[in-house]
């Protein structure tokens, strides 16, 4: 079944990040790591909390991103929280390399059980559009 909506993303917070043993390596990308909060709204209502790591360069916009959300609210009026995880890469103007996966047995009161897998666009206009394909 598809689910689909739209976020906003309410906060975002840069994190220093101290790697362990130090010292750090270079690479032609710096990296970093935030936290992020979104508001979910259409068939995917909620917020979710994500840890978000990327190689990322602000003046070419080329680099890529991993993150972990964590979602409280409904998928099609079923409510529960659950984990997802997605990443991609950026040239600059496309995206490309996806990669988006409900984590297994995440799932807990109306959305235990979910599995499959979903999808982010970002239009024009700047409207972040999601989508879950899952089964529960």
């Amino acid at each position: 079944m598809r689910i689909s909506g739209t976020f906003t993303v309410t906060s975002f917070v840069p994190t220093e990040l101290k790697p362990e043993p130090e010292p750090a390596i270079t690479t032609a990308l710096p990296v970093g790591l935030a936290t992020i909060v979104k508001a979910f709204d259409g068939g995917v209502v909620g917020r979710s909390t994500t840890l978000f790591t990327a190689a990322f360069d602000q003046e070419s916009g080329v680099g890529s991103y991993i993150a972990m959300e964590s979602f409280e609210g409904a998928l099609d009026g079923r409510e529960g929280t659950f984990n997802f995880v997605h990443s991609a890469a950026t040239r600059g103007s496309d995206r490309s390399d996806e990669f988006f996966s409900v984590v297994p047995s995440s799932g807990t009161a109306a959305l235990a059980g979910i599995s499959g897998g979903g999808g982010i666009a970002v239009d024009e206009d700047g409207t972040h559009r999601i989508w879950f394909d899952v089964e529960f």
